[in-house]
């Protein structure tokens, strides 16, 4: 079902050959938890220079780990608390260039220097994030962002 592919080197081009291949992966299954864990695992395979890379859900009122690719982590965040609980209490995408300058910054992997944080809204409501963490300082471009906006996109017809 799924095979190694030489991705393109120009950005867009790269984006676009991943989202096709999360549509090939997760197109006709309706559990979340499969497709968001095939989606991390997707994620990590293709992105490079990154430590972290996962999604957490809305549950009581806040942020709570889910599927996910790299080191434990934290388990609970506030809305409105770290990148992440910014990013839901915003509903705005998130790149951080340096998080040890992003105030209220929480610490889940030490590694990590940069992170980009999208939003997933269904129907008006934010669901959850998707998280990315990187051991570089501004490791996350516009076209990254442009790209991952798109990934959660189509993720989110299959949640």
């Amino acid at each position: 079902m799924f095979a190694t592919i030489n991705y393109s080197d120009i950005p867009q081009e790269r984006y676009t050959q991943l989202n096709k291949q999360l549509e090939a992966l997760i197109t006709g299954e309706k559990n979340r938890i499969a497709n968001l864990s095939n989606a991390s695992a997707l994620l990590n395979h293709f992105l490079d220079r990154i430590n972290w890379v996962g999604f957490y859900l809305m549950e009581d009122g806040e942020l709570c780990l889910g599927p996910f690719q790299g080191l434990p982590a934290c388990i609970r965040i506030p809305l409105g608390k770290g990148v992440c609980g910014t990013s839901a209490k915003r509903r705005e995408t998130l790149v951080v260039e340096d998080v040890n300058a992003f105030p209220g910054h929480i610490a889940c992997d030490a590694a990590s220097q940069s992170e980009i944080v999208i939003p997933l809204v269904n129907d008006g409501e934010v669901i959850g994030v998707l998280d990315i963490d990187s051991p570089e300082l501004n490791r996350f471009s516009e076209d990254d962002r442009k790209g991952l906006e798109s990934f959660v996109e189509i993720l989110m017809q299959h949640l």
